[in-house]
């Protein structure tokens, strides 16, 4: 059994690190260059172990992405897939990006200007080995280290955006061998939630008005292999299983919090009929969530009502990114009118329009040349 289980763990880390972070939805309206045409940004990073930077992208009323600028983040990354999402993340107010150094254990925060270019204001050791996730809830920073026995740990934010470790915050995961792949605030930040993909679990932590969390509780996954998840505006988790890598295994569960930290499910596994489903992002109004399936070059998408899912397509192909793309990151632009790709096997960004009805167009143009081991979407 212990030998299944690593194979599986194995076969999925290869599929879905091909080399991941859900888009938040930032209730602010963008900033709105008439000259340029420029609506928001895109921002991935580089995960260079020579030096990681962040490449940023003017993003146009059309969905087009133009090339921006790029921002060392001072740290190291690793050059290859971190099997994780949320590597890049915006604040809700799209003020602040943070970005992890898998290479060099540490984390950097930016500000983010209103037209879009960054300026770094900190970078501070991680707290453990290999950081592959970041969560900002208000002036409260966590990581999520994937090295060693693995762990999470907190840092409060100065208006300046310096970074200070919180006493306590850091805390260990549910095992030595859980095998984490994102940690995220659920909305009010007064929950971490971390996906565990070895170990097929739901950790939760509580938060207290200092910003110290305490845990964790965990949920049983509904299906194999929990990978990235997303939350709706009304606090609904959503959370893709990549089930092991499995062909057409892969599935969709959504769930309801617990007052103690634990989560009920709604909809139990509910089926891409794809392989390696491993990231997921919800659209702003909470209607629809869409997962990247790394293994068939797809994109499944499902409509969510009070919490439950159902396919938009009953083949489980709203958008076809095309064989060998390896499909993960994703983002979602702060009007919900665009979806971003990350086509890890090609090294590209795949762009997409939303329609009214959670339908995806063909990709409506390509950005090219990203190099490679590039990890991390997010969109504002």
């Amino acid at each position: 059994m212990k030998m299944t289980r690593a194979i599986l763990l194995t076969a999925v880390l290869a599929a879905c690190s091909q080399d991941q972070d859900p888009s938040r939805q930032f209730p602010l309206s963008p900033s709105f260059d008439r000259r340029s045409n420029t609506i928001g940004q895109v921002y991935t990073m580089t995960n260079s172990p020579a030096g990681n930077a962040v490449l940023a992208f003017d993003r146009s009323a059309d969905g087009s992405l133009t090339a921006a600028g790029s921002y060392p983040t001072g740290g190291a990354g690793t050059g290859g897939g971190l099997g994780n999402q949320g590597g890049v993340v915006l604040d809700n107010a799209g003020n602040r990006l943070a970005v992890v150094n898998a290479g060099s254990n540490d984390v950097t925060l930016f500000q983010v200007n209103g037209d879009g270019t960054l300026v770094q204001t900190d970078r501070v050791a991680s707290g453990g080995a290999m950081p592959i996730s970041v969560t900002i809830s208000h002036d409260v920073l966590y990581v999520l280290n994937a090295g060693g026995s693995g762990n999470i740990s907190g840092f409060s934010i100065s208006a300046q955006g310096d970074l200070t470790s919180i006493a306590g915050s850091t805390k260990s995961l549910s095992s030595a061998a859980a095998g984490p792949a994102e940690v995220s605030f659920a909305p009010g930040g007064q929950w971490l939630v971390v996906t565990e993909k070895a170990n097929n679990r739901i950790s939760t932590y509580a938060v207290d008005q200092n910003g110290v969390a305490s845990g964790p509780t965990t949920t049983p996954s509904s299906g194999a292999t929990p990978f990235g998840f997303s939350f709706t505006n009304s606090g609904t988790l959503v959370v893709s299983e990549a089930f092991g890598g499995g062909a057409n295994a892969s599935a969709v569960s959504t769930y309801a919090a617990n007052a103690n930290g634990t989560w009920a499910v709604i909809s139990p596994s509910v089926a891409t009929t794809e392989t390696a489903a491993c990231w997921i992002v919800v659209t702003n109004s909470g209607r629809y969530a869409y997962t990247t399936n790394a293994g068939s070059g797809t994109i499944s998408g499902y409509a969510i009502q009070q919490g439950t899912l159902t396919l938009l397509n009953a083949s489980g192909v709203t958008g076809n990114i095309g064989a060998g793309t390896g499909p993960s990151d994703m983002a979602v632009s702060r009007d919900s009118r665009n979806l971003y790709a990350r086509a890890g096997g090609t090294n590209q960004i795949a762009i997409f329009g939303i329609g009214a009805d959670g339908s995806l167009s063909s990709p409506g143009g390509w950005i090219s040349g990203l190099p490679a081991g590039w990890n991390g979407l997010a969109a504002r």
